[in-house]
């Protein structure tokens, strides 16, 4: 029999000998790994559940055992098939009693020796599961993530979120971008709260309070971003906020859209792209936008990001490009990566920005690119296409 495992611990040692065990044994494969075990741990495991149902997962909870029993918990609770492996130091039974209430279907302490670990492997493999299906009950994130600037980013942000609130879907749409703040702009919106007031207020956050700090466009989706004045720092709504934020966002709404930088080394970027369940890197068939995807690229596949986690969409894309651009097998063959979509060169996409509205709120105005869009949406979020016909 074999197995598929997630691997989450902040001991690279640990990471490493569970890594080899698991290279040792004949049809395993591990598809997921997470150097932070915190409460939030579970958003990104069911992430990964959603696209390997089949998989287990290896928990360490001994740098942080409080938040990782909560993470094992609700992760129980949302998944209660989930097969998991929990190892810790305490040798207490109490404690470890506690554990095995609280969903470990096994346990091992530490130090870790490998051949606990090849035991416990060969206990997860004799022992009949079955495939978890239907997927969790939270929310999902998208973050749109450019590969440069002006590659049109947001206006594809904007867009996907504006077609998720009108198929009636409870849809937040993040503007995380603290330099640019275009969302708003794109939208007509003139926010009276930011996300520094949320960031403020996360220990005390409700679903109340979260929409009393929120802009409500006309199409049904909630907007909140940064404040206009650049001389609010960036740190006023950091990236361990936002990982507690998408943790309250992704229990209460259906659809969380995340307009992200196109600075990775801007840390809130960084922490979007890891509560992502699917993650858009926005390019164009311009050469230095096809450079800098295969950068971002290389750089997020040795982050442990997949190629199943990021989705290129070309920007602007031309059929039959001239010698100025590369051709769809040029950017294909550059990136080692097949393209997910590509959105057509159009004046319609321009005019909406100048507007100050959706493109895809005047279906009749644009009929080609709402098409588009909507067909974008469909692929990006699994939608059947004669379901989408009624939205």
């Amino acid at each position: 029999m074999s197995f598929t495992l997630l691997i989450a611990s902040a001991d690279d040692q640990v990471r490493d000998l569970v890594r080899d065990t698991t290279a040792n044994t004949p049809n395993a494969r591990i598809v997921g790994e997470y150097p932070e075990v915190s409460a939030n741990l579970y958003i990104r495991v069911l992430q990964d559940v959603d696209r390997h149902p089949d998989a287990a997962l290896f928990l360490d909870i001994s740098a942080d055992p409080v938040n990782g029993i909560k993470a094992l918990e609700k992760l129980k609770q949302a998944v209660p098939d989930l097969y998991v492996i929990v190892c810790d130091y305490s040798e207490d039974g109490e404690s470890i009693l506690l554990t095995i209430r609280s969903g470990a279907n096994d346990y091992l302490t530490m130090p870790l020796k490998r051949s606990d670990l090849r035991d416990a492997l060969t206990r997860l493999e004799r022992t009949p599961r079955r495939a978890i299906t239907g997927g969790s009950q939270l929310g999902r994130v998208y973050t749109f993530l450019g590969a440069k600037g002006g590659v049109g980013t947001t206006a594809l942000a904007v867009n996907f979120a504006t077609i998720q609130a009108q198929r009636k879907k409870q849809t937040v749409l993040l503007d995380l971008n603290w330099t640019s703040n275009d969302v708003a702009m794109q939208v007509g919106a003139a926010p009276q709260y930011t996300l520094v007031e949320v960031g403020e207020n996360l220990d005390r956050l409700d679903q109340s309070l979260f929409e009393g700090f929120v802009t409500r466009d006309a199409t049904g989706f909630l907007l909140v971003g940064p404040p206009d004045s650049l001389e609010q720092p960036r740190t006023a709504f950091s990236d361990s906020m936002l990982r507690e934020f998408t943790t309250f966002l992704v229990e209460k709404y259906e659809s969380i859209v995340l307009d992200a930088s196109c600075d990775l080394s801007n840390e809130l970027t960084l922490a979007a792209l890891q509560v992502s369940s699917a993650i858009f890197l926005v390019t164009t068939q311009e050469f230095p936008a096809i450079r800098n995807t295969q950068r971002y690229l290389s750089y997020l596949m040795r982050l442990g990001f997949t190629a199943d986690q990021i989705k290129i969409v070309i920007n602007r894309y031309q059929k039959k490009p001239g010698s100025q651009v590369a051709s769809l097998e040029q950017v294909q063959q550059t990136l080692n990566q097949p393209v997910f979509y590509g959105i057509p060169d159009s004046a319609a996409m321009l005019a909406s920005i100048n507007r100050a509205r959706p493109l895809v709120t005047d279906r009749q105005a644009f009929p080609d690119m709402d098409r588009v869009l909507r067909a974008f949406a469909d692929k990006a979020t699994g939608v059947k296409k004669e379901l989408a016909q009624t939205a």
